[in-house]
């Protein structure tokens, strides 16, 4: 696939993105913002709409200027999104079975190694991290039961 076929591709995704994000803006504001003591329920999606839009805005911008012609994915990357998609794939089905906390630890460990960071304990320290952060911001703080598991 040559750079104009390339490029064409790129821009439409990126141009989609843009309009995507618009879309979510405008509509959200139709919900309505609500007070700094009562958020509306569309304070975040406008938010989200916009952010989205501003980063396409720049991805396209830079994808219009760039006058060289790369691939999207090379061998080491595919073989990395495929390993991160089959992890996720796991973490999916094996939570119900094994519980949030040990399913998370765990894939969060395996997201580290893919991504080769270094050594076992700074990923060792990320995982515990996410999975510690994440329990006690969902169980404790926002009181939404996460999957337990028959480790509990």
């Amino acid at each position: 696939m040559g750079k104009a076929a390339r490029l064409r591709l790129a821009t439409c995704f990126d141009f989609l993105m843009l309009v995507l994000g618009i879309v979510i803006a405008v509509v959200s504001w139709g919900y309505g913002f609500g007070s700094f003591g009562r958020p509306g329920p569309g304070l975040y999606p406008f938010f989200i709409g916009a952010a989205i839009a501003v980063f396409a805005l720049f991805i396209l911008i830079s994808e219009l200027r760039s006058d060289t012609a790369k691939p999207a994915l090379d061998t080491k990357g595919a073989v990395t999104l495929v390993l991160m998609t089959a992890t996720f794939c796991l973490w999916i089905v094996a939570m119900p079975l094994l519980g949030y906390v040990v399913v998370t630890l765990l894939a969060a460990f395996a997201f580290c190694k893919i991504m080769k960071l270094e050594g076992w304990w700074k990923p060792l320290a990320v995982s515990g991290g996410t999975a510690l952060f994440i329990y006690l911001l969902f169980d404790y703080w926002l009181y939404i039961d996460l999957p337990r598991g028959i480790l509990g």
